[in-house]
């Protein structure tokens, strides 16, 4: 057995024994999910909950001014925020927002594929969020939202991080690029899937980090995954399966035609996408 099969064993080992380190959601995330779901909350009390972090609040606040929500008009304060976001947007939004603090990393190797997995995902995050606001805006529907888009799309490659946690804290053994290269592709879609359950997210999610990249999970409506797969093709992250993603974009409706991608319409969106998490 290579050294590399031999490392890999070691890795599925520990998914199969539940032995492998998954991340936890940063706290006020996981705070701000939870008043969320009380039925009780209104949007006062989840002011004070943001409000709480300064750091997301200053984020809340300039997404409730950007043109992700599509406004003009000015707010100010963290509660003028969440009442423009809305108590069940901000659930997701502020997870997103949360989301960036677990890509980083003291080890050079590591750190330096952190930062490159957090900007190959704020792509994919704005291709796909472009190209589900083009759909609603041609077809009118509302059964795909935005903020979950968002979501989704932040979450699809997860599953690497364990995979780097591990090289961080076994370095001289795991924290070597042509082995991180060969263990992202082979188990980060299993180990997001893990991740996704474990954190309590509903299917859509879990199927989006388990398997974006496997065109033969395909559900039988329009989903977010058909998005997501859309932004990593633009992203270069499936280069091989890049015209076959889109080709299948547009006979399942998600998009009119390749045409699309190239209006200045499209760019101004990604645009606006990228800038809610610059």
């Amino acid at each position: 057995m290579s050294t590399q099969n031999a490392l890999l064993s070691i890795l599925v080992d520990k998914i199969n024994n539940d032995t492998l380190v998954l991340p936890t959601l940063p706290a006020i995330a996981l705070k701000v999910r939870k008043t969320a779901d009380d039925p009780n909350v209104n949007l006062n009390a989840m002011g004070d909950v943001v409000g709480k972090d300064p750091s997301l609040s200053m984020r809340m606040i300039k997404i409730a001014n950007s043109a992700y929500l599509g406004r003009t008009v000015k707010v100010t304060s963290i509660g003028q925020a969440v009442t423009r976001i809305g108590l069940r947007q901000i659930k997701n939004i502020s997870t997103a927002l949360a989301m960036e603090q677990l890509f980083v990393s003291k080890n050079g190797v590591v750190g330096n594929y952190m930062k490159r997995e957090w900007e190959n995902t704020v792509n994919v995050v704005a291709y796909s969020m472009a190209a589900l606001q083009l759909y609603n805006n041609r077809t009118k529907k509302r059964e795909l939202n935005l903020d979950t888009m968002t979501l989704a799309a932040l979450v699809y490659h997860i599953g690497v991080l364990p995979i780097l946690t591990e090289a961080e804290r076994h370095e001289e053994i795991f924290a070597n690029p042509t082995f991180l290269e060969v263990a992202i592709d082979k188990l980060a879609g299993r180990i997001g899937g893990s991740i996704m359950r474990a954190w309590g997210f509903d299917k859509d999610f879990t199927m989006v980090a388990e398997s974006w990249n496997d065109l033969a999970v395909m559900p039988n409506t329009l989903s977010y995954i058909d998005f997501v797969r859309i932004g990593a093709a633009l992203a270069g992250k499936v280069d091989s399966q890049k015209d076959a993603i889109l080709n299948l974009a547009i006979q399942r409706g998600a998009l009119e035609d390749i045409n699309e991608l190239t209006t200045d319409e499209f760019k101004e969106m990604c645009a606006s996408a990228k800038q809610v998490f610059a």
